[in-house]
């Protein structure tokens, strides 16, 4: 009777109450307890780990289909395959296109895992995210050079940056809870928790934190067990060390180090010279990945390898020898293919097949310097694997994650050590001469400075507009000093703004100087004005705003609109105070003080 009449029954209304005083108890102790934080972190990481095996399954799925594998064998592990077949790589493109259309419900830049944490607090979109999956899924499942390291770190973030939001932790904890849940899913599609955590630490949250390495790891750990309890083959690197690493080794891998660097480097400014190229081009949108995919045809003919991430034709490079020339030509395929791939609008990543490309430059760097001397002057599959990781840092920055990654491959802690010497040079390399890794290169290249997830969001907030003082008592730079004087006695102020006769800004008076000897009190007081080249806007953030006031030499500068109207006045005083608030409380809370 009552829910004909439209009234909810008291149980009903009791049973809501209880729930909403539930979530309000979880959300305390979530935002008070790291224990309860850890428990909400391996939660996420589970979730996070499920969504890799679901996302790997649709794109493997897909390529089998489409391409009639036979079981077990992946499509970049394939030794040939026809031109019908690959017609298959234009199609994918156009329905890509027709999907992107679709899914764009709104006018506005995607977020990824990166730049959440770095500008937005680790918010992230669920149907953004969703999108982003769609994409790279296709893009991989119809052949497209491109990785699945995207959709897996985007879905596991999203679902983490949700989960926050819905326990309302605290901004922090919110983008740690992102890493985590990113690492989780790179740990999942790995099988590897420990290079997971530092993806990251190094990739996502861009800073080894205490108060983040417990969450981050029970995370790795759960996203793993959840892939190995559903017996889902990771892409763990199944390769074993060959002969001893001396010292003078570390010398000839810190070379390999460099010259992949520099691969990685030309690597990724041609990606954004492609991309750059075709949207001068002014092609239509849906055109794009079609033209890509055709493109890709004659790359794949001479060799399937450049095909999908690469794992399969990475597992078949350790462990089958091939001749230099041909290591050389499938180099040259793979980076022309990844180029196309994402300069023509296929969505996805560059680490899965940096770690192939890795392996094809060690290859060539060990046979080279055997063709040289004429003696094997380091083993090849131990050059392959440097070549790898130090490729993959080079690109995506981490090498703590390659040298895990490789470590938990082969369980060799010399070769681990080569590695890490030869990651370190490229990292090193890469910083000095380019700066950014291929996700903050993306960004960069939209208009965006940062170079690390490292929040800088709070930078943005800082604003000129936020930080001024409104200015009601604007004065006419017309008047006259003994005027101003009568009007401004001393000790009433220590500044004021002037404006002209269309109430644009004039520049500022400092109260004192129009009581200096020897001014004359008919001349009009704009005289004395300072200033007037030096204004903010409102959006300025700090950073900008500091850089002005070294540049100009004065306390306060005015905040003006783009009609010169003086909306406001900001002292330097306060806004280096200011700075030097936000950056205590990040250091609390980069050691989990805040």
């Amino acid at each position: 009777m009552a829910a004909r009449f439209g009234l909810q029954p008291i149980a009903s209304r009791r049973s809501y109450r209880r729930a909403r005083i539930t979530l309000r108890d979880f959300q305390r102790r979530f935002r008070a307890s790291e224990a309860w934080f850890i428990v909400l972190a391996i939660s996420v990481g589970g979730v996070a780990g499920l969504l890799s095996i679901i996302q790997g399954g649709l794109a493997r799925t897909l390529q089998h289909l489409l391409f009639a594998l036979p079981a077990d064998t992946r499509l970049s592990g394939m030794t040939q395959l026809g031109v019908l077949s690959l017609l298959v790589l234009p199609l994918g493109g156009a329905i890509l296109a027709a999907f992107s259309y679709l899914t764009r419900v709104r006018r506005r830049r995607l977020v990824d895992a990166v730049e959440a944490n770095a500008l937005h607090g680790g918010r992230m979109s669920l149907s953004d995210s969703l999108v982003i999956s769609g994409q790279t899924i296709l893009s991989n499942g119809f052949g497209a050079s491109v990785g699945l390291e995207a959709a897996y770190a985007q879905m596991g973030g999203a679902i983490a940056s949700i989960t926050g939001r819905r326990f309302n932790v605290r901004r922090s904890d919110q983008r740690i809870l992102v890493g985590a849940g990113t690492g989780a899913a790179i740990a999942a599609a790995f099988g590897a928790p420990l290079a997971g955590a530092f993806y990251a630490f190094e990739i996502v949250i861009g800073a080894y934190t205490p108060s983040a390495i417990a969450p981050v790891v029970a995370a790795a750990l759960a996203g793993a067990l959840v892939a190995q309890t559903f017996g889902i083959r990771p892409y763990l690197i199944d390769a074993t060390s060959g002969a001893g690493i001396e010292t003078h080794h570390y010398l000839i891998y810190a070379g390999l180090g460099a010259i992949c660097a520099l691969i990685g480097i030309a690597l990724m400014r041609a990606v954004a010279a492609v991309d750059i190229g075709v949207r001068r081009a002014k092609l239509p949108d849906w055109s794009r990945p079609a033209i890509g995919g055709a493109l890709l045809i004659p790359i794949a003919l001479v060799s399937p390898q450049v095909l999908s991430a690469g794992h399969g034709a990475l597992h078949v490079d350790l462990a089958v020898g091939a001749s230099l020339g041909f290591i050389a030509l499938v180099l040259l395929a793979k980076c022309l293919a990844s180029i196309v791939s994402l300069g023509f609008g296929f969505r996805g990543g560059l680490f899965f097949a940096s770690l192939f490309i890795g392996t094809l430059i060690g290859h060539l760097f060990a046979g080279t310097l055997q063709m040289a001397t004429g003696f094997a002057v380091i083993d090849p599959r131990d050059a392959a694997l440097v070549g790898m990781a130090a490729l993959a840092v080079a690109v995506v920055g981490g090498p703590m994650t390659m040298a895990m990654l490789v470590l938990q491959s082969t369980h060799d802690f010399s070769l681990t050590g080569a590695v890490l010497a030869a990651s370190l040079v490229s990292s090193t390399i890469v910083r000095e001469l380019f700066g950014y890794s291929f996700s903050t290169w993306r960004l960069h290249l939209r208009g965006e400075t940062i170079k690390s997830a490292r929040d800088v969001g709070w930078v943005k907030t800082l604003t000129a507009g936020r930080m001024m003082r409104r200015e009601t008592r604007a004065t006419l730079a017309t008047m006259s000093i003994g005027e101003f004087r009568r009007t401004f006695p001393l000790g009433s102020t220590s500044r004021v703004v002037l404006v002209d006769a269309d109430d644009h800004y004039a520049g500022i008076v400092v109260t004192p100087t129009a009581y200096a000897d020897g001014i004359e009190p008919d001349a009009a007081i704009a005289t004395l004005a300072t200033g007037l080249d030096a204004t903010l806007t409102p959006e300025m953030d700090i950073t900008e705003v500091m850089r002005i006031f070294d540049h100009a030499g004065t306390d306060e500068l005015a905040v003006v609109a783009q009609d010169r109207s003086v909306l406001g006045i900001v002292s330097e005083q306060y806004v280096r105070r200011r700075y030097a608030e936000e950056l205590e409380k990040a250091q609390r809370e980069l050691f989990g003080e805040g």
